[in-house]
């Protein structure tokens, strides 16, 4: 089981692991899914990576209000990165009303939402929202990118960030894993299931996995191996972000 500390590589990097399968699915970002995959399994980054991921309308700008709020100026610094797709302390420090600025001015919800929507959208907001990329799935109801369209529980569940722990390495790999699911309204974690995960070429993507590894997982893509506290900060975000998603 891997135990390690977060990687050495820079955010860049870690940026690239996470966007690239939306990016493959032509989801969101530009026309550079063969760069970000060669970028992340030689786990090297430069300003051509930089330039690459600046692309994708909806990440970029939130690394860029983390990193603003928390007075560091590469929004693809490690821990900013980590924060949007992870979670950690650096999300404490985005103000409500910034984080208000950067939806109304970044996202322009104003322009794609009825009033009903935003009203819902502004209450989670005063309610304590941090921008994490869970939250934004959870309460954002159409998807971004290129293929704007209304989130489905599938889509939900596929978009979040999601940790499974590795319990077989036979024909690929399987996790145990909470699925999302939709219980008297609500959306909960369900019980553990498991999982076949899209394996053989990321094997250069994030190393060799191990039994008893949390890894973390995007559009049923391995994006990376966990440690202990990235994946107890990814758990307690999504929950935070679903708990904020069920308020009335």
């Amino acid at each position: 089981m891997n135990t390690a500390s977060p990687k050495p590589f820079d955010g860049a990097v870690l940026a690239a692991r996470y966007a690239f399968m939306p990016n493959r699915l032509r989801y969101c970002g530009g026309d550079n899914n063969c760069e970000l995959f060669n970028y992340a399994a030689a786990a090297r980054g430069d300003d051509g990576l930089k330039e690459i991921l600046k692309e994708f309308e909806t990440m970029y700008p939130y690394l860029r209000l983390i990193a603003e709020a928390n007075k560091i100026t590469d929004p693809f610094n490690y821990r900013v990165v980590e924060a949007y797709w992870l979670g950690n302390e650096l999300l404490e420090k985005v103000s409500m009303r910034n984080f208000y600025r950067y939806l109304v001015d970044e996202q322009k919800l104003k322009r794609k939402f009825k009033p009903k929507v935003l009203e819902r959208v502004w209450g989670r907001v005063a309610d304590g929202a941090k921008p994490h990329h869970s939250w934004h799935v959870f309460n954002i109801p159409r998807r971004t990118g290129h293929y704007p369209i209304e989130h489905t529980l599938k889509t939900m569940d596929n978009c979040r960030i999601s940790w499974g722990r590795v319990t077989s390495l036979s024909g690929g790999i399987t996790v145990d894993y909470q699925p999302l699911e939709l219980v008297d309204n609500k959306l909960i974690l369900g019980s553990l299931v498991k999982k076949k995960i899209i394996p053989p070429i990321n094997q250069s993507f994030i190393g060799q996995v191990g039994i008893g590894d949390y890894i973390s997982i995007h559009w049923s893509w391995i994006c990376d191996i966990l440690s202990e506290q990235q994946k107890n900060n990814l758990e307690k975000w999504t929950r935070y972000n679903l708990n904020l998603s069920n308020l009335c």
